[in-house]
């Protein structure tokens, strides 16, 4: 929830170094799901631990992409226009 929460607050920002700043925000929502992945595979605990870390990988992989769109990019769709 936290990764997907940082990416829509930095979208609603309106701005792109800011948007940049909570995608890498997102990032380290991914980075302390995947070390709480290792606690519960060292815990063993019971989980589908290949799936998870499999759509950790994705996540991780879509939210690369994203930053990196978004750093060559010229554009970013602004939601309040009259913003500056």
């Amino acid at each position: 929830m936290s990764v997907a929460a940082n990416i829509a607050e930095g979208y609603g920002r309106n701005h792109r170094k800011e948007y940049l700043q909570f995608l890498g925000l997102a990032n380290g929502s991914l980075m302390e799901l995947e070390t709480h992945l290792l606690l519960c595979e060292a815990l063993n605990y019971e989980l589908e631990h290949k799936k998870l870390w499999d759509l950790a990988t994705i996540e991780g992989k879509q939210l690369n992409a994203l930053r990196r769109s978004l750093q060559t990019s010229e554009t970013v769709r602004n939601p309040n226009p009259d913003s500056t």
